[in-house]
């Protein structure tokens, strides 16, 4: 009886792969300060964690992701991967290796292993037949994920994200961030999902929503990820009280 108690108070795990980029850096300093959660992160490379992270950290090649999560056997996996166009050194197929073949091969590691719910962090945008070659390999990777058979698929969909990031400089990012007070209320309706959002909310809604077990697939704009994130407070308040 005294073990299932334990059992039940131990933190969820939940894996995370991309660790190292705004998204998986507060993922992990948050769920580090709680004790509801812990993350389990796989990376290709050792990565420099957030001061006072408790995080399970693995390091290995990424074909051997899949045999990392048949031994930890996470709650759920959140996907933060992505690169961008300047890291991919403006090669199409450089960016494409991370933001979709990573991505979609680490989430059929995934459901092999058993992993039931797969939270991707994707883009406002994201649209298999956009023009754009960024906006079409997010949507793309969408729909790639979608076919992979995990009972449930959250696919986040944020604008432009606000937040502090370590070591990856991206002055437009920064010069938006900055202009966002004033740009998001005039933005016309058609493209308010571009909209800037906090980092620290698309962390909480994908914490929230790694835990819930209605089955099927779920696209969240940033309304959505706001909702998601207040019922995630609203739980974690509930508990602590």
């Amino acid at each position: 009886m005294s073990d299932a108690i334990n059992a039940a108070n131990e933190p969820v795990r939940v894996g995370l792969v991309g660790a190292t980029g705004l998204i998986g850096r507060r993922l992990i300093e948050i769920t580090s300060a709680g004790d509801e959660m812990r993350m389990v992160g796989i990376a290709r490379r050792e990565p420099v964690l957030p001061k006072g992270a408790r995080v399970e950290m693995f390091v290995a090649d990424a074909a051997r992701w899949g045999e990392v999560l048949e031994a930890i056997k996470p709650r759920a996996l959140i996907c933060a991967l992505g690169t961008t166009w300047r890291k991919a050194g403006r090669d199409e197929a450089a960016f494409r290796a991370v933001d979709y073949d990573l991505i979609v091969t680490t989430a059929e590691a995934a459901q092999k292993a058993g992993v039931q719910n797969f939270v991707m962090v994707s883009s406002s945008g994201a649209n298999p037949r956009a023009k754009s070659f960024y906006m079409r390999t997010k949507g793309e990777t969408e729909q790639a994920i979608s076919k992979v058979g995990f009972k449930r698929v959250d696919i986040l969909r944020p604008g432009l994200l606000k937040g502090s990031r370590k070591d990856d400089l991206r002055p437009l990012e920064a010069i938006a961030q900055i202009a966002s007070p004033v740009l998001d209320p005039i933005l016309p309706s058609q493209w308010q999902g571009y909209r800037s959002i906090n980092a620290d909310l698309v962390c909480e809604a994908a914490m929230g929503l790694a835990m819930r077990k209605a089955a099927g697939r779920f696209i969240h704009d940033n309304n959505a990820i706001k909702r998601a994130a207040r019922d995630w407070r609203a739980k974690h308040s509930a508990k602590t009280e």
